[in-house]
């Protein structure tokens, strides 16, 4: 039945005035959850991903599938999809990259909370209920859980993703428990309360052709959040063998670079905040750039050092880091880097390969025994 099929059935079954009428119809458009499905040349996966999506034991959902100018089927995926099921909105827009689609499908948004299913994952089919019930519950502007790392080739496969463990269990404010912020952004295991994303303005950040743009969404919502609720069980299957996939993209090398300046750019607007987070901030960008570098060939990985040597020096020449919010490891690492890029990527590259002798090595050269001792120590204690 249509929705004013639905709406005069409703309004048949007893007198209701002009305003109760409204209110119905109001409310019968504000479904629970819009889930947001940025869809870019993914034909392989789009159907698992929708099925997964359709079968949430939350029904009440609008999923808005937003179509970055796909060269492939993607688009009639969609169509054949929203044919048979009316929770199905597909926007179609030329190719402008991944946060301007998600910030398209913000504007379209209806529902009190907002999730995102990437359109190669999908959800375990309670994913949405869990997320909504335990962020109702703790009355939390987000919830959010943990995931599985997947592979379909050569065999399928699942590894937990660990985002959320026992320490970081619970319902907070997350300025409280900073740990919150070290971990993989994965904003696509969580719902957020779309009235506390419009109160704040938090938006994606539109770089053309820009990946990485979870990083500083994650930041925002974790950084204004008074409340916020975090479940210990995985509830979505993070693709791994994604071969398009932006994390295996070597064309993005600076991307993880604008993710920064837009985080500096928010702490900017936002003084009150800046005086907790800046140091978190620059324990994040440490870990962020070194993920990034690993993934990148050598001659791409050499120029990128060179960039984060001349970024950190700067974050250190104004006192923008705070080394007690770092490992011992990770405190040396970072002046290495800002010594001698060319020199801690040939250093990185070593401690990197198997066996752990190569860790011992590489600490003594930079420390000598106190500096392995110390590392050791904290390693034992479970520092991340």
């Amino acid at each position: 039945m249509s929705f004013d099929g639905r709406m005069r059935a409703r309004m048949v079954s007893g007198p209701v005035s002009v305003n109760e009428a409204e209110e119905r119809m109001a409310s019968m458009q504000t479904p629970k959850v819009s889930l947001l499905v940025p869809v870019y040349n993914v034909e392989r996966y789009l159907e698992q991903c929708l099925d997964s999506a359709l079968s949430q034991t939350l029904s009440d959902i609008e999923v808005i599938c937003v179509n970055d100018g796909s060269t492939d089927s993607s688009p009639e995926i969609l169509r054949a999809y929203a044919a048979r099921d009316e929770r199905i909105r597909v926007i179609d827009k030329e190719n402008s990259g991944y946060g301007a689609s998600m910030n398209r499908g913000l504007d379209e948004a209806r529902g009190a909370y907002i999730g995102i299913l990437e359109s190669d994952d999908f959800f375990e089919p309670y994913a949405l209920e869990h997320l909504v019930s335990a962020a109702e519950d703790a009355s939390a502007d987000m919830a959010k859980a943990d995931f599985w790392f997947y592979w379909s080739v050569p065999s399928e496969r699942r590894e937990r993703g660990q985002v959320v463990n026992a320490d970081i269990a619970g319902a907070y404010c997350p300025l409280d428990k900073p740990d919150i912020f070290y971990q993989k952004p994965s904003i696509w295991s969580a719902v957020y309360k779309r009235e506390f994303l419009l109160q704040h303005g938090v938006r994606f950040l539109e770089t053309p052709g820009a990946a990485y743009q979870d990083c500083s969404f994650s930041f925002k919502t974790l950084a204004l959040a008074k409340r916020a609720v975090f479940l210990d069980e995985p509830v979505l299957s993070y693709r791994q063998d994604n071969e398009a996939s932006s994390v295996n993209s070597p064309g993005k090398v600076y991307c993880v670079c604008d993710e920064y300046a837009e985080i500096e750019r928010f702490l900017c607007e936002h003084p009150d905040l800046r005086g907790r987070l800046e140091g978190i901030k620059s324990r994040m960008k440490y870990d962020s750039y070194m993920w990034n570098y690993e993934r990148l060939a050598p001659e791409l990985g050499t120029k990128f050092l060179e960039r984060a040597s001349e970024e950190f020096a700067y974050d250190l020449e104004q006192g923008n880091i705070d080394f007690s919010l770092f490992p011992a490891w990770t405190e040396a690492d970072l002046h290495a880097l800002i010594r001698d890029p060319k020199g801690f990527g040939a250093a990185h590259d070593e401690l990197m390969k198997p066996g752990k002798l190569n860790t011992f090595k590489h600490y003594y050269r930079l420390g000598g025994m106190r500096l392995v001792a110390k590392v050791l120590a904290e390693k034992s204690k479970g520092r991340a």
